[in-house]
């Protein structure tokens, strides 16, 4: 009986011990699953190669990730809701005005500040339907649709609440001695903010065209980062998106001059609305005062033969810039508005190439200091 007892002891043990080893074996595994875990963690976690310097209003930059965008389902709020908000549409609350009618600023329930666009109107589907879409439109440099409303005959819009305005109140000198001096690598990154929002939307699966980008449009939040507004709201306003130019857009500066001929809209229309947006960046002025209304058609032609002294250069950037990176900018205005659509770069390479620039103003700035750059005569810009 004692040799079937021994082996029934060694046996055991035997088991026992591969049981240990096994279980060894399994913690070895386990610790460095999480230590490969924890290194690709801190991988993912550093910063991400490819981000913009984006220039707050005190001009310091820091890095910033780039837009992402995400789904989520537009709002539909109640009336009352939005009354309550408003102080019954109070006209202290009147922060503006569009083509959408009156924009009020509110004040919902959980503390959040909108913008609520207001005008008459019965209610209908198709609205509701194009709400929702557009509200799925989340990026960094659009002004975000958070809901709508269709009650009492009116036809309501929310929008997020930027504090600083638009562009238009920090550019535009208009005699009332309050301005934002805006310096030109904050002008170049308000520029690469709105490049990259307008790239978006001509980016989507369903390729979206703003159809009345104007400086108007470009709002800037409490750390001056560039937001289009706007988006889409053509389509809300005629109802279709196969609609021409119509409703008054036609007269404006900011239209492509190719639009009155084709009678349509194009990813290449915004690319010169967005020049015409350059060039009062680099001027500081609206640019139909610039020039007489005949000659707006030609407003690459006229910029060419006005350009040639510093006249036209807001006189408010002094000396902070490099004659190098005004030369660019302007260069690239020039592309923006050339009389042929098809000789317009691309949204996303206008966006590359503002990068670029604000990219070589920050590194000479590093190295000279704001203000030590020589500025040329305007004459010398498009000397080769």
């Amino acid at each position: 009986m004692s040799l079937p007892i021994a082996l029934v002891i060694g046996i055991a043990a035997g088991g026992a011990t591969l049981l240990a080893a096994a279980a060894v074996l399994l913690a070895l595994w386990c610790a460095a699953r999480r230590r490969a875990r924890r290194n690709r963690n801190s991988d993912t976690g550093s910063s991400d190669p490819s981000t913009l310097v984006e220039w707050g209003k005190a001009g310091r930059s820091s890095l910033v990730p780039e837009p992402e965008t995400e789904q989520q389902v537009a709002r539909q709020f109640s009336l009352e809701e939005l009354v309550q908000a408003t102080k019954n549409f109070s006209d202290a609350n009147i922060v503006g005005a569009g083509s959408f009618g009156l924009v009020y600023m509110g004040l919902l329930l959980d503390g959040t500040v909108v913008a609520i666009k207001r005008r008459v109107g019965a209610a209908r589907q198709e609205f509701s339907d194009e709400a929702r879409w557009l509200s799925e439109i989340r990026h960094r440099n659009i002004v975000t649709l958070i809901g709508y409303c269709q009650e009492g005959g009116l036809q309501m819009l929310v929008y997020e609440y930027l504090p600083n305005g638009s562009v238009c109140g920090h550019l535009y000198d208009t005699g009332k001695g309050s301005m934002t001096r805006l310096e030109f690598k904050q002008r170049l990154s308000i520029a690469i903010g709105a490049a990259k929002g307008l790239n978006h939307l001509h980016s989507r699966d369903a390729p979206l065209i703003h159809k009345n980008f104007k400086t108007n449009n470009v709002l800037v939040d409490e750390n001056f980062i560039a937001k289009v507004a706007d988006a889409g709201l053509v389509r809300l306003l005629r109802g279709s998106d196969d609609a021409g130019p119509s409703h008054g857009f036609s007269s404006s500066v900011y239209q492509d001059p190719e639009v009155q001929s084709v009678a349509q809209f194009s990813e290449s229309s915004d690319v010169y609305s967005f020049g015409v947006f350059l060039l009062e960046l680099i001027t500081g002025r609206e640019a139909a005062s610039l020039m007489p209304p005949e000659s707006r058609e030609y407003l690459a032609h006229w910029m060419e033969a006005h350009f040639s002294s510093n006249e036209l250069i807001d006189p408010r950037l002094g000396g902070s810039f490099t004659s190098e990176g005004m030369k660019e900018l302007v260069g690239l205005t020039f592309q923006c508005l050339n009389p042929l659509s098809r000789r317009r770069p691309r949204m996303r390479l206008v966006a590359t190439e503002l990068d670029r620039i604000l990219e070589t103003e920050m590194s000479m700035t590093t190295f000279m200091g704001d203000g030590t750059a020589i500025v040329t005569l305007g004459s010398q810009l498009f000397t080769s």
